[in-house]
């Protein structure tokens, strides 16, 4: 925090943050605002480079910042105020806004404590305006023995004390509970809601179905019906939620109208690229390339949820959900969007009928291209040596031809695993910024002898299974007692499950999931025009790339 610095009084009052990525300190100013606080964020101090490590007032009443790290330059800075307004210590006298944090921290006492008190209390503030308020008042409840306080709760009239009161039944109560908590929120009209109180009886809705138990067939379809007329709503947030819970309750009319948002033309418009990007040109880069080619957050939503639907489709709607994770696939969603696009397919597939399965296999998300449709080196190639790439890096890359270096990218398989200027696979690490990570010679032994240094993050593991098996790959999921190895690093549809029960021995491989002699198919102009596709982070416009 500011204080004790010789700054105006706004600043006095701020917290400061640092990121060390792109070079950038930022203030953080709070306003009271009910019994909390909102918050502005500021760019207080910026530059490019400016690796940032820490930050701390100084008994002078100036701020001081230190820079450096991964072999950086250190360096110490002050930050001192020179101007008109006062610096003055501030007053931090109470506010209009004191009483409601007051019955909050007042709330907040009982969390954890068994107190006779805290049920009338908190059964009172349910209902509050404020939502941290409630929200402190609900964990007091569920504080409570659930007996002492489910009555009262059910006996609730006002709307959003209710939700709040039944969200605490399905987080503390039992099975016995749950018609009657269904019945209270299927007696609100979700239409006279508050968007956020629409949210909050929708996330009351799921709560109590997974807490507390599925509802009989009629009480499901009459919820649907008093929600179906609400989606879509031309809101994100709400249609995100009404799409979860419409799908839990097999309502006949979220297919059709979730698929139709999906495939709805995006409104074309600039990208916003943050400006900070710019001030750190490997990381900036690799993020701006991605954002221009990211997916909608909002349709993999709708995907998502609609993998749990089993009835009610058409062959024709499942061959078009299944055709738009097969075109999503293209997109750039970071290390795990591949995988994750994978998991939605399996599950779908696996809630359709055979008959579907057997008539959607061309819609499927494909494995990658076949080698026959990779693009060819001309060669005549040769065994490249560390030495010998090297040595044409150190003769300089010039007069160079981006475009043959990209399809030279394509043809040495490279962009099965890696991803590169914010395309490719996520297998390998990204090689957008190698640049500026390794030397000459580091990134001439990465290509031809892969196994010298093995990132950890990317390491394989040898696995012998209690039947004598030995499965090699890289572990991608440990969850319910199972754990998921990716076997093959060029597909990632080519995965092994095991359960942890048949697992004998597991050790880190020594050897790199990525193959060695993938440049020996290419000659020596090919090579170069590699390197310098790899050394200019993807930028057509680099130097390597003119003419002389």
């Amino acid at each position: 925090f500011g204080t004790g610095t010789k700054f105006p009084t706004d600043y006095q009052k701020a917290l400061y943050i640092l990121d060390w990525t792109f070079g950038t300190i930022y203030s953080i100013h709070f306003t009271p605002n009910g019994s909390t606080y909102t918050a502005e964020k500021r760019q207080f101090v910026s530059r490019a480079p400016l690796p940032l490590t820490d930050v701390a007032v100084g008994p002078d009443g100036h701020m001081y910042f230190t820079i450096g790290g991964r072999g950086a330059e250190s360096a110490l800075y002050r930050v001192s105020y020179h101007g008109k307004e006062s610096t003055a210590a501030p007053s931090w006298d109470d506010d209009k806004y004191k009483p409601m944090r007051d019955l909050r921290h007042e709330l907040e006492a009982f969390h954890g404590v068994q107190n006779p008190q805290a049920v009338p209390a908190s059964i009172k503030e349910l209902g509050s305006e404020d939502r941290f308020i409630r929200y402190a008042a609900r964990l007091a409840l569920e504080s409570q023995p659930v007996e002492q306080w489910a009555t009262g709760v059910l006996a609730l009239k006002d709307p959003v004390a209710v939700i709040n009161g039944v969200i605490g039944i399905a987080r503390q109560g039992s099975e016995k509970f749950q018609a009657q908590a269904i019945e209270k929120l299927s007696a609100i009209d979700i239409g006279k809601l508050s968007k956020q109180g629409k949210l909050a009886l929708l996330r009351a809705y799921a709560l109590t179905f997974v807490r507390l138990g599925e509802s009989s067939i009629p009480v499901k379809a009459k919820i649907a019906g008093a929600l179906e007329e609400h989606f879509p709503s031309g809101d994100n947030e709400l249609d995100r939620e009404l799409s979860r819970v419409l799908v839990y309750l097999d309502s006949p009319v979220v297919i059709n109208e979730a698929l139709r948002l999906m495939a709805e033309e995006s409104e074309a418009g600039e990208i916003n690229i943050p400006e900070y990007l710019s001030r750190n040109t490997g990381y900036g880069s690799t993020v701006a390339n991605m954002l221009a080619n990211s997916p909608e957050l909002q349709k993999v939503h709708y995907a998502l949820v609609l993998r749990n639907m089993k009835f009610g489709w058409t062959l024709e709607q499942r061959r078009q959900y299944f055709q738009w994770l097969a075109d999503a696939s293209a997109k750039s969603g970071g290390a795990s969007y591949t995988g994750f696009l994978l998991n939605i397919q399996s599950e779908a597939l696996a809630n359709a009928s055979e008959a579907e399965r057997a008539a959607l296999d061309s819609s499927v998300i494909a494995p990658p291209p076949k080698e026959e449709d990779l693009p060819k080196p001309e060669g005549p190639g040769k065994a490249w040596a560390v030495e010998d790439l090297v040595s044409l890096v150190d003769n300089g890359l010039v007069n160079r031809s981006f475009e043959n270096g990209k399809k030279m990218f394509a043809a040495a398989k490279c962009g099965s695993c890696h991803r590169f200027a914010g395309n490719g696979g996520a297998t390998g690490p990204d090689l957008s910024n190698l640049a500026g990570r390794f030397g000459h010679k580091e990134l001439a032994e990465a290509i031809v002898v892969p196994s010298k240094v093995i990132s950890d993050q990317y390491r394989a593991m040898q696995i012998l299974t209690t039947d004598g098996n030995v499965i090699t790959g890289r572990v991608t999921n440990e969850s319910d007692g199972k754990i998921t190895i990716l076997v093959d690093a060029v597909d990632a549809t080519k995965v092994a499950e095991l359960d942890e029960g048949d697992i004998d021995e597991m050790t880190p491989s020594k050897l790199s999931l990525m193959p060695d002699k993938l440049l020996d198919k290419l000659n020596k102009d090919e090579v170069l025009d590699l390197l310098a596709f790899l050394l200019s982070r993807g930028n057509s416009e680099s130097p390597m790339f003119t003419k002389n």
